[in-house]
């Protein structure tokens, strides 16, 4: 049994398609008692951080998130959902994330940029595998994903398992243990997304 997240932050539908695409059947949930009778949570999202974790404060799936967590089963954030597994954003001013994963999320930099590109970062781009993971099984070592975003992540390179290259290079790919999180969208990428969403249902 899979739970989707339903915090009301979220292109939820798409998610669930996906799922169903790969013959998989996903649940939207919006009662954080019920989380913990899942095999598997996915934590979506589109739109700003402080938004998202006042919803999910007010909800009570903060506490509920994290405490799946503490269970070892696999727990996978998706764009702003990858986000607010870290510790903190500064989009907004500064804001505290569920803590999940070490690390913060910052601004596009972009003094840092080799040439003039826009924010935020939207479109179809390269994910560089950095270390083997459940999730990139029978997938090249290089592929495309659908990105829209204007904050990354900054963490430590151990919890790096993607990286991918708009002006600078940043992390776009983490694992922690059984916690998994992708700055693109897995749902609006085609066979590629797909293929990380059937194999999040399998591990």
């Amino acid at each position: 049994m899979i739970a989707i997240v339903d915090y009301k932050m979220g292109n939820l539908g798409s998610v669930i398609n996906a799922f169903n695409a790969v013959g998989t059947k996903a649940s939207l949930e919006s009662n954080p008692e019920k989380l913990k009778d899942y095999d598997r949570v996915v934590l979506p999202g589109v739109g700003a951080f402080p938004d998202a974790m006042s919803h999910l404060h007010e909800s009570g799936m903060a506490d509920a998130i994290k405490d799946f967590a503490k269970t070892g089963k696999p727990l996978m954030g998706t764009c702003l959902g990858m986000q607010l597994l870290f510790d903190s954003s500064v989009e907004f001013g500064e804001h505290e994330g569920l803590g999940l994963i070490e690390g913060k999320i910052v601004a596009f930099d972009e003094s840092k940029f080799d040439h003039k590109l826009k924010v935020p970062h939207m479109g179809w781009n390269e994910l560089f595998q950095q270390k083997d993971s459940a999730l990139f099984t029978g997938l090249p070592k290089e592929f495309y994903l659908y990105f829209v975003h204007s904050f990354h992540a900054v963490c430590d390179d151990r919890y790096a398992i993607g990286k991918t290259y708009y002006g600078y290079e940043f992390t776009s790919a983490v694992q922690h243990e059984n916690i998994y999180g992708f700055q693109p969208h897995p749902e609006k990428s085609h066979e590629h997304g797909l293929k990380i969403i059937e194999n999040f249902a399998k591990i």
